[in-house]
């Protein structure tokens, strides 16, 4: 597997820049440098409404004399620009107060070894086969169905990079990687009645995504099965949360126990370590060494080497999410987490999505969510929603202009059962969850 760019023409160029950094003063210094190319395009109604070209790179620069740090950044790679972007972070840190928890990651803590994910799958894709492949997907999703009214497009997009981060502990690590994505949104019509709804495939290597018939006839099928949706009356019930839609739920709760919400004191899980947040059988880990998945790195974004962990045991949050700054707040060691989560995950407890339905008898599920009603210091949760209305284990009909409200402490707590349909596109996986009792506002 070949590298998009010479990897060692850009470590000597950071390597040099850290001991400009030492020989003008500096205690500690670290350099991240990333690369990226490729191009989207989007065609609507079988026509190309745009191509765009992406081409970026830039080079960040941190020191620290001492406890004080001070940072720059660039895009300019000449002499001159890298001169000054350094210079920039010198007299910053100079000028910045203390702060006895600010340096390098722990030397100890480095990836030294890390492991090769396989991340790097260039696409060979022309633009003009893009365009040609969006609109067959387009056309496979529009001629699905007569109710098939109009589209909003369809996105092909490629994308590849690359990263390398080198500090003054000697670590220098760097890796490639690779992005593809195709996205269809359709729109469906039945008398006065219009709805819209999405399906899309993302991965490292292109060979694995859906087929352009698979995402068009998806897209089709969503939008089609939402006319016809009703209001349903204020009340009580359960509530079933796709896939899609559960991936937000961890991503708050990861919001939640991530270190800088912790020493701000601004989250609702603020002393809860060791505690029960979750039922006996909820149990999260994060696999961040899966190979080709998109949350997956050999380390972070402080050279520290990332590794499996269960955040949540049995219930129990067994440890916060911690870079480096975090842990030394709170007297713990960093989890490797700065930069984010990847492939932060809840593990399902039943077979698929119909048996949540079976368990929840007459209920809510939730296919889509609007609006920023969550508040991660109260825990207090509401949000706009569109879905079915479930009875008898079956889907009766869809649902739409509804707001479904409760507090992510409560929620969390009641949880049900949760299903192996884990939506696997982003870092944080999660099935279908089941929740015991939410308030849902109709009419």
């Amino acid at each position: 597997m070949s590298e998009p760019i010479d990897t060692s023409k850009w470590q000597e160029l950071s390597e040099n820049i850290l001991k400009q950094a030492v020989s003008k003063g500096a205690t500690s210094a670290e350099v991240s440098a990333s690369m990226a190319d490729g191009f989207t395009v989007n065609v609507r109604l079988g026509e190309i409404d745009t191509i765009e070209y992406h081409r970026d790179k830039g080079l960040d620069i941190r020191v620290f004399f001492g406890h004080k740090t001070g940072s720059s950044s660039t895009t300019d790679f000449n002499d001159a620009s890298l001169d000054e972007a350094l210079n920039s972070a010198l007299s910053i840190a100079r000028a910045t107060g203390e702060d006895p928890f600010q340096g390098l990651a722990d030397a100890n803590l480095m990836a030294n070894n890390y492991p090769d994910l396989d991340l790097f799958y260039p696409w060979n894709l022309t633009v003009e086969q893009a365009v040609e492949m969006a609109k067959q997907c387009e056309s496979f999703g529009r001629d699905s169905h007569s109710k098939i009214t109009n589209s909003d497009g369809v996105t092909i997009t490629t994308h590849k990079g690359f990263y390398l981060y080198t500090n003054t502990h000697g670590f220098v690590g760097h890796y490639p990687s690779t992005r593809h994505l195709i996205q269809c949104v359709l729109l469906a019509e039945e008398g006065e009645q219009k709805e819209r709804d999405y399906e899309y495939s993302l991965s490292r290597d292109a060979s694995l995504l859906k087929s352009l018939e698979e995402i068009g006839k998806n897209a089709a099928l969503k939008a089609v099965s939402r006319l016809g949706a009703q209001k349903i009356s204020t009340r009580k019930t359960p509530v079933v949360f796709d896939a899609p839609v559960a991936c937000g739920l961890v991503g708050h709760l990861s919001q939640a126990i991530r270190g800088g919400s912790i020493y701000r004191k601004s989250s609702f899980l603020l002393d809860h370590l060791h505690k029960k947040i979750f039922p006996e059988f909820v149990t999260i880990i994060e696999k961040p060494h899966i190979p080709k998945a998109i949350g997956s790195a050999p380390f972070d974004g402080e050279g520290v080497y990332t590794q499996s962990r269960t955040f949540v045991n049995k219930g129990l949050l067994e440890s916060y999410i911690l870079n480096s700054y975090a842990a030394r707040k709170l007297g713990l060691v960093s989890t490797g987490n700065a930069g984010g989560v990847r492939n932060f995950q809840i593990q399902s407890t039943v077979s698929d999505k119909n048996e949540l339905f079976k368990m929840m008898g007459t209920g809510l599920f939730v296919t889509e969510v609007m609006g920023q009603g969550v508040n991660i210091v109260t825990g207090d949760y509401s949000r706009g929603a569109t879905g079915y209305w479930i009875e008898n284990g079956v889907i009766k009909h869809p649902v739409h202009e509804i707001t479904i409200a409760g507090n992510l402490k409560d929620m969390f707590l009641n949880i049900v059962a949760i299903g192996n349909d884990m939506d696997k596109r982003g870092s944080i996986w999660s099935g279908s969850i089941l929740v015991e009792n939410m308030t849902v506002a109709g009419h």
